[in-house]
């Protein structure tokens, strides 16, 4: 959910629509023309922002394995995990995967923005982890 609100926060202000880059997701179901696409619409901002919710499980899933490492769970611990699951999560999104299956939200937002994007799901990660640990 953090990295869907900071791409809608980035989205608006990158580019002029909070929906854009959730939007941009859908390319993966419906080709370019998910870039182009500014207005909230059934048709891409629905599957976009499950395929985004799908992604953060997967990625989140990577975490969880990350702090099984560890015997203890302290906050450096847990913050050093969602760091590493977060940089390989950018590394395979934006270098690795085939250009169809690319988050999409890249081709909306600024290199500042997504770090933002990617620092949100970081601290969602940490932060959902912590509450959980409590």
């Amino acid at each position: 959910m953090s990295s869907a609100l900071a791409l809608m926060w980035r989205g608006r202000h990158d580019a002029g629509s909070a929906t854009a880059p959730l939007n941009a997701v859908s390319h993966i179901a419906y080709g370019d023309e998910a870039f182009e696409v500014d207005r909230p619409t059934l048709r891409h901002t629905l599957p976009g922002v499950l395929l985004h919710a799908a992604s953060g499980v997967f990625w989140a899933l990577l975490f969880e394995g990350l702090r099984g490492r560890h015997a203890r769970r302290g906050l450096g611990a847990t913050a050093a995990d969602a760091v590493a699951a977060t940089a390989v999560a950018a590394v395979v999104d934006l270098a690795i995967v085939p250009r169809r299956l690319t988050p999409g939200f890249e081709r909306r937002l600024s290199a500042r923005s997504l770090a933002l994007v990617y620092g949100a799901l970081a601290a969602g990660l940490l932060l959902g982890a912590r509450r959980l640990d409590r």
